[in-house]
């Protein structure tokens, strides 16, 4: 399988860099793993959306888009598990 890119927001990297240090290398591995794999097993399609999904690191949400055209994914937000579905 070909590798897809990576983007990240400004908006998601605002969120990454206020983010605890102590989470912030399991985040970046699992965006990069997005890359060759934008769809793991432990992610789940968004409910009322076409093209979003999310994954769990510890008690945060990397919320991202993927594009099969463009081959290409974006993560939109990077959020505590309590903040991240609101509006």
């Amino acid at each position: 399988m070909a590798s897809y890119e990576v983007r990240i927001t400004h908006s998601a990297e605002e969120e990454l860099l206020k983010l605890d240090k102590s989470v912030v290398p399991a985040v970046w591995q699992k965006i990069k793993a997005l890359a060759e794999q934008p769809r793991p097993r432990q992610c789940r399609k968004l409910r009322g959306t076409e093209k979003s999904y999310r994954l769990r690191v510890r008690g945060y949400r990397i919320v991202y888009t993927i594009d099969d055209k463009q081959r290409l994914v974006t993560i939109v937000a990077i959020r505590h598990r309590r903040e991240v579905y609101r509006g």
